[in-house]
């Protein structure tokens, strides 16, 4: 058995294929709202308009992330991973469908619902009925290509299932604290993209320059940033007194978020979230459910420092040499040299 290299088979190449078209689309769909809006709406007259310029940007970091976490798992054969697409493709879906609410609520407001003969409300009810097509095609082709990308993982499951064995061998156990070990950096990776999503939207649609709270989210992203590269590298590498501040960081950023999710619903500040605050609550949620699933992940990882499988975590699964079966000993020598799990017994000849 070997490890195909990286895009060699029609799975891996389809997959990526079916995420690289549905990315393109949907991203031009976007573009397209966001260009017809800013051609009519005075983007600097009313911040409630900036929800279209975070919507944008949200779009391409998710679909540029994707993309990213696509390639990264077929190279490292992570079922766990690919696992984690779907799910975040399906996050990406309500995103999209939670955004042909928020924008009509960005631009037709409240006094044109009363009185939609004015001018200026006009004008927005004209944009919004132009936009209203695009903005429903997005989720329908995100939905679409969840379906192609769950017919692929399928395959890909089927491809990927030699992987963990040429790492870690047929020890039950080990494969166990392998695979917990692969959900703990896919978590990170998700955490990652859900803290700068949160703060993207603070960024542009909600927070002021001068206010003391943007300069706190400002600084608090190389913070979490460094916190996740650092507590992916202490579980790699099993150096507990990282992982253990990790832990501690990771207590304090739930408490921030659950602060935050208040302060959107409180009398005195939920006017400033109005435009945004379904997806910031939607962000939120997720933030909050995948840190506290890192940390409750986290532990167990703790738990398996000094279990023996440190060497496992820091090699990569690269492709391997075929082994075909034959008397000569070099074959048998070529094929130990690309086999990484348990050592392999001197063969013992009876001729």
């Amino acid at each position: 058995m070997a490890i195909e290299p990286l895009l060699a088979t029609r799975a891996q190449r389809a997959f990526i294929l079916t995420i690289t078209v549905q990315a393109i689309v949907v991203l031009v769909m976007v573009a397209i709202t966001f260009g017809m809006v800013r051609k009519d709406v005075n983007f600097d007259g009313d911040p409630r308009y900036r929800t279209l310029s975070c919507y944008l940007a949200l779009f391409a970091l998710a679909e540029i992330f994707e993309l990213f976490m696509a390639f990264d798992a077929l190279r490292l054969r992570n079922i766990i991973q690919l696992i984690g697409i779907l799910a975040f493709h399906l996050a990406m879906m309500v995103f999209a469908a939670l955004q042909v609410h928020q924008t009509r609520t960005a631009l037709v407001n409240a006094q044109c619902d009363q009185d939609g003969i004015l001018q200026s409300c006009g004008i927005l009810i004209s944009v919004w009925q132009r936009v209203q097509p695009f903005l429903i095609v997005a989720p329908c082709i995100i939905a679409a290509s969840w379906f192609f990308m769950l017919f692929w993982i399928k395959k890909l499951y089927a491809e990927f299932g030699w992987a963990i064995f040429h790492v870690v061998g047929a020890n039950p156990r080990m494969k166990t604290m392998y695979q917990y070990y692969q959900i703990m950096i896919c978590l990170l990776k998700f955490d990652f993209f859900c803290f700068t999503g949160v703060t993207m939207q603070l960024l542009i649609v909600v927070l002021a320059k001068n206010d003391a709270e943007f300069g706190v989210t400002v600084a608090a992203i190389p913070v979490v940033l460094i916190l996740l590269i650092l507590c992916g590298i202490a579980v790699q590498r099993e150096i507990k007194w990282i992982m253990s501040i990790s832990l501690v960081l990771m207590l304090a950023a739930l408490s921030y978020l659950v602060y935050k999710l208040v302060r959107f619903y409180q009398p005195g500040s939920r006017e400033e979230y109005q435009t945004t605050r379904a997806t910031l609550t939607v962000f939120t949620i997720v933030a909050f459910l995948l840190l506290f699933a890192t940390f409750a992940v986290g532990l167990r990882c703790f738990s398996d420092f000094d279990q023996g499988l440190q060497s496992s975590k820091t090699q990569d699964v690269t492709p391997r040499k075929k082994y075909h079966p034959g008397t000569n000993g070099t074959n048998m020598a070529e094929y130990q040299l690309g086999y990484q799990g348990p050592p392999l017994g001197h063969r013992i000849s009876i001729e």
